[in-house]
């Protein structure tokens, strides 16, 4: 398996306009901020796009970007299998404003939770679920089990079955007036 090349923010700051820059989280979060020019193409839709991505970086380099840096990170893994070369922001777009460099936000967007903060609320909220029906109905519990091992398969495999589920939720999903996926791809070179 192939380690991407991690840059700080600093890093990426000092180079931003050499790179063509791709945030993989959903659309909701993308419209929450990104950073300056950078392209939206959900980690889901990573094969979709290689084509494009494969041409864009013909062009420049490549710049994966997420919350985190744990999309990016796997969204690097997966075109480095495709021959695409490309790196990742360490610590995402947390770590790009924590240093203090500034985002992208469309007008009007509406405001996302980052995808890990909705797949927190949504499994303690089964796991209490669970535990809670369970106090009334004995077979409830399997509830929260279900939700921890799907955890620990989680943490285990580096996937997030519950994230795949909420992306693609209607809040997750991008605005009406939002660039389409067919646009970003033009716009990268297909």
């Amino acid at each position: 398996m192939t380690t991407p090349t991690v840059l700080t923010p600093d890093q990426a700051a000092a180079r931003l306009g050499e790179f063509i820059v791709v945030d993989v989280r959903t659309p909701g979060e993308y419209a929450t901020g990104h950073l300056p020019g950078a392209h939206n193409i959900p980690l889901d839709r990573l094969g979709e796009a290689a084509d494009a991505l494969k041409a864009a970086a013909t062009r420049a380099p490549l710049l994966m970007v997420c919350a985190s840096g744990a999309r990016s990170a796997k969204s690097c893994v997966q075109l480095a299998g495709r021959g695409i070369e490309a790196a990742t922001l360490g610590g995402g777009t947390s770590a790009w404003t924590a240093a203090g460099y500034d985002v992208d936000r469309p007008a009007g967007a509406r405001t996302t939770w980052p995808m890990d903060r909705q797949v927190r609320l949504a499994a303690g909220s089964l796991v209490l679920a669970g535990f809670l029906a369970g106090l009334a109905w004995q077979p409830a519990h399997w509830l929260s089990g279900a939700i921890g091992a799907g955890l620990v398969f989680s943490g285990v495999t580096n996937t997030c079955g519950m994230a795949a589920v909420l992306s693609k939720l209607p809040h997750n999903r991008p605005a009406e007036n939002a660039v389409s996926f067919r646009e970003t791809l033009l716009r990268l070179g297909v």
